[in-house]
């Protein structure tokens, strides 16, 4: 018998209304296609301007999928990134992701294109689809950012390497490449940019977290204020410092609006037991394991990178050794010489003593 997929319930019923809504929309976009114009079905997927009499499609738009390339990818990232996450986090707290990575996105994403509409007149704006689990894709790679920030990821047999919070960056570069093509629309590099914000906001301020259970902390933490899951971390160095210090404008401007937390003196200048990088009231527990954790992975670079360098001083000992070994002979060639000198000297004395 065939391995019984062991999918949880949360991801198996978004594979299921991913397939349903999928293939529905596409029977009746072919039903009414007639070579001309392109089909909208605005009561599962999301338009401007013919779905506000809908709302639920504010919901269900992230599960349609309108061409087989988007439907795969779709499905592989449910199926593998949803499993991961919904055990990691349990369901209730992976249903909660959910509606923030995909409710919040596509609201964010209509007003945009409303505003463009103001502004220039088209209506072409307004009847852009919003559609795909593209906030979900990058939602869940900012989550895995969080949950394993060290990891590398290695491909072509070890050609490229990356580490995991590097491929945000990659997949907003990849939507808005392909949004230049018939493949996705202006809309889908929105969703891509509000998703990734969205999520990483969330993870980063509000999302509970699991306390340490061999702390003694409150077990209602919330948000994740380790350094590996700063905002500039998924930038490259060269421009983390500007990221860091645009972030921290930002970031100033929620507390100021009182959206955010911000971080108190004394759990900056905590004692090393306790939470270090907690926020104001509710603090992590998890943000103190992962800054020793990359800690820890930075001293272990620093000592193989200490390891990798040390046989090249090697070579000197053999050379030490060569000269002491050179040099031993050269005070023992001349006494073989004195000695055959004395005793070819001896026996011509002793001919002398014979000839007198």
């Amino acid at each position: 018998m065939p391995p019984r997929l062991n999918i949880p319930p949360i991801t198996r019923i978004l594979l299921i209304v991913l397939v349903f809504q999928s293939l529905l929309s596409g029977a009746i976009r072919y039903r009414q296609w007639n070579g001309e114009n392109d089909v909208v079905v605005p009561y599962l997927a999301l338009v401007p301007q013919l779905s506000l009499i809908y709302p639920w499609t504010f919901i269900t738009t992230t599960l349609v999928e309108n061409n087989v390339f988007t439907f795969a990818i779709a499905g592989v990232t449910i199926f593998y990134g949803g499993r991961y996450l919904e055990r990691a986090w349990t369901s209730v707290e992976f249903v909660k992701f959910l509606a923030v990575a995909a409710v919040i996105p596509n609201i964010i994403c209509f007003g945009i294109l409303v505003f463009f509409f103001a502004l220039t007149g088209n209506v072409e704006w307004t009847l852009l689809t919003i559609n795909g689990t593209i906030p979900l894709q990058i939602a869940f790679l900012v989550a895995f950012s969080q949950l394993v920030p060290a990891h590398t990821v290695t491909l072509f047999k070890g050609i490229i390497s990356l580490r995991v919070p590097r491929f945000p960056l990659l997949h907003i570069l990849s939507v808005f490449l392909l949004a230049l093509t018939p493949i996705l629309s202006a809309a889908s590099f929105f969703l891509v940019l509000n998703g990734f914000i969205t999520s990483w906001a969330y993870l980063r301020f509000y999302k509970p977290a699991f306390p340490d259970l061999e702390a003694t902390q409150n077990a209602t933490l919330r948000g994740d204020a380790s350094e590996t899951f700063a905002f500039s971390e998924f930038f490259p160095d060269p421009v983390k410092p500007a990221i860091s210090d645009f972030s921290n404008q930002i970031f100033n401007i929620l507390v100021a609006f009182k959206i955010c937390t911000p971080f108190s003196a004394a759990d900056l200048s905590a004692p090393r037991g306790e939470s270090v990088m907690q926020r104001g009231t509710p603090g992590s527990a998890r943000a103190e394991a992962e800054r020793r954790r990359a800690i820890a992975l930075k001293a272990l670079d620093q000592r193989l990178h200490a390891a990798t360098t040390v046989p090249k001083p090697k070579p000197p000992p053999p050379v030490v050794a060569g000269p002491s070994v050179q040099v031993q002979p050269q005070p023992n060639v001349p006494e073989p010489t004195a000695m055959l000198g004395e005793t070819s000297y001896v026996p011509e004395r002793e001919d002398g003593k014979d000839g007198q």
